[in-house]
Order: C-alpha cells, then sequence, then structure tokens
C-alpha cells in the first residue's frame, strides 16, 4: 500500500494535480529487474517512459497500466536494467581519430615498438617523422624507455619520437632537429627536463615535460573535418555498445567543442556530453582569466541535457606512469623510471598562488575546475588551494571542483574532499594495468592509499569512475579500456596484473557502491544527479539492459557482462541483436 500511494503521488507530481488525467507512458519496460539506484537502491520489476523521461517505476501490473493504446511495451523477460553509464573523464576526439591513418598495434615488449618504428621507417619516406604516443613503459614487460641508440637502429633516417604521457624518448635525429645537444638549456622558466649521460653531458633522449622542444612535423594522410565527426560519431556509438550514456571531455580545445556541437545539431550526438575547456596555466594569468570568462559567455554555458560547457581543466602535476607525478616524499632513484636524484618528487606545473588564482577565477564564473593530480602533492596542492577559497572566498559545495584522477591520496586528503566538497573522477583501469609495477618500486605499503575507494565511500567523500581513454576505438583494445565493467570489477576485486594478490583488499567496495560510483556519483560531479544517474520519476529515460544479473552473477564474470540494449532519453540507439559481425 505505501508503494502504491507513493506511485500514486510521483503521478500526481507529473500531471501537475488530481484534476488533471493521469499521464500515460509512451514505452514501458516490464517483467525484469530494474536496479533503480535511487537513495534506497530498490529494485522493482518495470519502468514507464513518457517524452523521454522516467514516467514511474513499479511492478508490472502498475507500470503496464500506465502504457497508452500505442506504447511499445518491451518483456525484459528477467534481464537486469541499470541506469545508463556515465564515464568521468574521457578523451573522445583524439582516441577516435588516432587511427586514422593506420592500424597500430599493441605494444607488450621494446621489441615490439622496435618493429612498428621500422615498419613504420619501411613506409615512409627519409626524414618523415615517426611518433608513437602514449605507449606507458610501466606496460610493457621490460618496463624501460626504447633507448635512443635502440631507436636509431630501427629507423636511422627518420625523427623518432616515442612518447608515453608528458615524457618522451627520441632518437638522434629527432634531438638534432629539435636543436636539442648538450648545450641546450630550458630558458623559458616552464617546467622541463632533458636527462643526461652523467659523463659526457650529452641527451640521452629521455625528456621529461618539454614535448614544446619537439619539432615534429606530421606525416601521413590529414583528416577533414568530415573525418573527424565520423570517427567521433563511430567512438561514441561503441560507447553506447558498452553501456555508457553520458561522458566528460576531460581535456577539449575550442575545435573540439565545435565537433561535438555539429553532432548535436545533426542529430547525431549519442552521448550526453560534458565539456571541460583546456585552459593552458602556463600562460599570464591576465589570459587565462580572460579565457575562463569568455567561456562562461558561450551559449553552451547554459545548461543542456546534451551538450554542456561547464567545466576548466588545467595540468598540475606529471604522471604516475612516467615518474612525473608530484609526490610528498620523494619517489627514490629508479632505473625504471630514470631517476637517480635521491630527493626528486615530480614535477608540479603550478606554483600555489597562480593555482588559487585560476580556481578562485575559474569557480566564480560557474566553470567546474579541474587539474590533472596524480600524485599526493598534487592531490594536497588542489585541496590547499580549495581549502583557502572555502575560507576566504565562497563555499565550494555548490561549485564542486573536480581532482582528475587523484590517484594517490592519503587519509587527510579524504577527508578534506568530504568536507569542502570536492570531488574526484577516477579511472580503476589504471590499478588493473600499472599496480604491480607500482609495488615493485614504491613498496605496498605506500600504495595502502591508491584509489582508496572504501574510504572515499565511507567517509561519504565523492568520487566517480571513468577510463581516461585516449587512443583507439574498442573498449578492450584502448588505452586506456573503457568498457566500465572492467572498471566495476576492479573495484570489487582490485586485482592487478601480474600480481597474485590483490592490492589492498580493505578498499575493496559493494557491487552497490561500484554501480553508484559509474551512475549516481558520476551524476554529482556533473551537476546533473537530479536529471540522471537513477531512475527516478521526471529523470532522463537512459537505461541499459544487461546480458546477466550484475547483483548476482559470479564475481568473475562481472568483467564480462555485455549490453543488450542502450536507450537514451527513452530512444533505442543500441540493440546488439542487431548490430553488423565484425
Amino acid at each position: 500500500m505505501a508503494h502504491a500511494r507513493t506511485l500514486l503521488l510521483a503521478s500526481l507530481l507529473l500531471t501537475g494535480g488530481a484534476c488533471r488525467p493521469r499521464e500515460q507512458a509512451d514505452l514501458v519496460l516490464f517483467n525484469g529487474k530494474v536496479v533503480t539506484v535511487d537513495p534506497q537502491f530498490r529494485i522493482v520489476e518495470a519502468l514507464a517512459v513518457r517524452a523521454g523521461r522516467i514516467l514511474a517505476v513499479g511492478s508490472s501490473r502498475e507500470i503496464l497500466a500506465l502504457a497508452s493504446e500505442g506504447a511499445e511495451r518491451v518483456d525484459l523477460e528477467g534481464k537486469t536494467v541499470l541506469p545508463g553509464l556515465i564515464d568521468s573523464h574521457t578523451h573522445p576526439v583524439g582516441a577516435a581519430l588516432y587511427e586514422f591513418d593506420h592500424e597500430v598495434p599493441d605494444f607488450e615488449t621494446i621489441g615490439d615498438v622496435l618493429a612498428y618504428i621500422k615498419s613504420r621507417a619501411d613506409a615512409l619516406a627519409d626524414g618523415e617523422w615517426i611518433v608513437v604516443s602514449q605507449v606507458f613503459i610501466t606496460r610493457l614487460k621490460e618496463q624501460r624507455y626504447p633507448t635512443r641508440e635502440e631507436l636509431d637502429r630501427v629507423a636511422p633516417r627518420n625523427p623518432v619520437v616515442f612518447r608515453t604521457g608528458p615524457d618522451a624518448s627520441l632518437n638522434s635525429l629527432a634531438l638534432k632537429l629539435s636543436g636539442i645537444d648538450r648545450n641546450f638549456k630550458i630558458t623559458d622558466g616552464l617546467p622541463g627536463r632533458i636527462e643526461r649521460d652523467p659523463k659526457t653531458g650529452e641527451p640521452t633522449g629521455i625528456v621529461r615535460s618539454a614535448a614544446r622542444f619537439i619539432k615534429i612535423r606530421p606525416s601521413g594522410k590529414e583528416p577533414t573535418r568530415e573525418d573527424y565527426l565520423r570517427r567521433l560519431k563511430m567512438l561514441l556509438a561503441d560507447y553506447n555498445a558498452v553501456g555508457i550514456t553520458s561522458i566528460v571531455d576531460g581535456d577539449t580545445s575550442d575545435e573540439e567543442v565545435e565537433l561535438y556541437q555539429t553532432l548535436k545539431e545533426r542529430g547525431e550526438l549519442s552521448c550526453r556530453t560534458f565539456l571541460a575547456l583546456s585552459v593552458n596555466a602556463q600562460r599570464p594569468i591576465e589570459q587565462i582569466r580572460e579565457r575562463l570568462r569568455q567561456a562562461a559567455a558561450s551559449p553552451l554555458h547554459r545548461y543542456d541535457d546534451m551538450l554542456w560547457l561547464r567545466g576548466a581543466k588545467s595540468y598540475l602535476d606529471g604522471g604516475m606512469l612516467t615518474g612525473s607525478a608530484y609526490m610528498r616524499e620523494p619517489w627514490g632513484v629508479s632505473k625504471l623510471y630514470a631517476i637517480d636524484d635521491p630527493n626528486y618528487r615530480g614535477m608540479l606545473y603550478i606554483e600555489p598562488e597562480k593555482l588559487y588564482q585560476i580556481m578562485r577565477e575559474a569557480l566564480a564564473n560557474e566553470l567546474q575546475f579541474t587539474a590533472h593530480s596524480v600524485g599526493d602533492g598534487a592531490v594536497h596542492a588542489f585541496l590547499e588551494a580549495a581549502e583557502r577559497i572555502a575560507r576566504n572566498d565562497f563555499p565550494l559545495h555548490d561549485k564542486r571542483p573536480v581532482i582528475t584522477h587523484s590517484n594517490f591520496m592519503s587519509p587527510e586528503a579524504v577527508r578534506k574532499m568530504a568536507e569542502l566538497g570536492v570531488g574526484a573522477n577516477m579511472q580503476p583501469a589504471w590499478l588493473w594495468l600499472d599496480a604491480a609495477t607500482l609495488v615493485k618500486h614504491f613498496g605496498y605499503e605506500r600504495l595502502a592509499f591508491f584509489q582508496p575507494y572504501k574510504t572515499i565511500f565511507e567517509d561519504r567523500a565523492m568520487a566517480g569512475g571513468g577510463s581516461d581513454h585516449m587512443q583507439k576505438i574498442g573498449s578492450m583494445r584502448s588505452i586506456n579500456p573503457y568498457n566500465p565493467f572492467l572498471g566495476i570489477w576492479i573495484t570489487l576485486t582490485r586485482r592487478a596484473r601480474w600480481m597474485e594478490e590483490p592490492l589492498h583488499p580493505e578498499q575493496i567496495i559493494t557491487r552497490e557502491q561500484a554501480i553508484r560510483f559509474y551512475t549516481i556519483n558520476n551524476a554529482w560531479l556533473t551537476f546533473e544527479e537530479a536529471q540522471k544517474g537513477s531512475l527516478e520519476p521526471g529523470k532522463l529515460a537512459d537505461f541499459i539492459v544487461l546480458d546477466r544479473d550484475i547483483l548476482t552473477c559470479p564475481l568473475e564474470e562481472i568483467k564480462d557482462i555485455q549490453v543488450e540494449k542502450t536507450w537514451l532519453g527513452g530512444k533505442l540507439i543500441f540493440d546488439r541483436r542487431a548490430r553488423p559481425r565484425a
């Protein structure tokens, strides 16, 4: 009876009162297991949709009674339904175009890398650049950079750049063409480091946070604007195929904003997209202020549930995979990361006063500020700036600044996030792919608060899951993998490849929490928890049907879950049965 009264009240609210006829659904799904992800995490049998939004949820009998005469009726046959999943950090445009010129193989060894570079040298004319991007050395079996000499051997007549995040290894010709020799010095006042042979002073070929000095000239065929649109549309469709209905583009250029806008105008944007505009923190502060003010004045800054320019993104430190994340304690001397300074703590790209000014300006202009912050030193620097704003300028809880990545944390950092209302977007796949290397370097105990999911939930901080997808189309072949069920499985097992035991299993969360991590929590990160992230009356009708029950299936099967159907705003946008076989 209580549930029936609740359903009636919802119906009255949606119809504006008892005097108006009850609204009828144009789509009903029944005879299933609908995981609402509402505050009580209720499980119901059915849901009704009207005009792209959830009309009601409840029993099959109740929901079928709401169907209009011409409504579409879908028998779920006992299948499980979840809200559409949300990826809180992606780079879709670059990822979509990564293999536009040619397919790039997977790399497991230095030998694989060198064989690929040789094949490109054979295919290109002498002098054309060969660039290998985002192949992290920690994910190669040898766990090192290809040396300058190795790159010279396989491509003696082509400049070669092996980029791994913000750092790179160059061959002799690439160094020469870029003017990086034994006398080269970084004099522009910006972060960067050229590794040198301690005996000769000659560059080893490894440069850190100094890509601006590499004079790369593009090779291969150049994509047209229509190529960009076609490939981006293709990637978004593949997101839909793994249950993703909303994304955050975590570092959007002006040109990329225009691409999303064009897809939206054509009716071809199949993921709700929250944009975090790229803001170069190395520019003068007045230029940064002007960029933020222009973004706030853009028509796209007004809320639209399909495309919203609402964020601003900068880079606070380097990467954990490249030895440049900013840590509270020294990294330690490392052959793997080519670190010979025992006091080296990584790279901090924004000094505290400027970080405070940028964050304050963004938030004052109603732009959610986020910064790439991997190391615990960067996480604490972000929180110190946020706390200064909260203390001196304005409260943060309705501003929701977000830490991007937030891999290395501390108990006090999590508590401070909860206190201030600071969120975090996190990428579980990094634990799976990289924990073995991090343990090898830092030791097991120093990783006690590496992606501390359980502590985050217990302390009522807010964080959500994502992928940091950067390259390739294909949820399990991409760098990094964007299959959200892999991410959910990682939060439930904390398993990592090349490791026999889980990484700090005391930080494992429940299945309910893991689902929230990819739904309502991510909706909160984009100010949209009242619009999506759960299946409740009035919310957007974004939902997916799974091939097995995520709440009861064997734990090891969760990473293998397939999405059978995906709806966006009540419209079926993916049906596995109708998908052409590869």
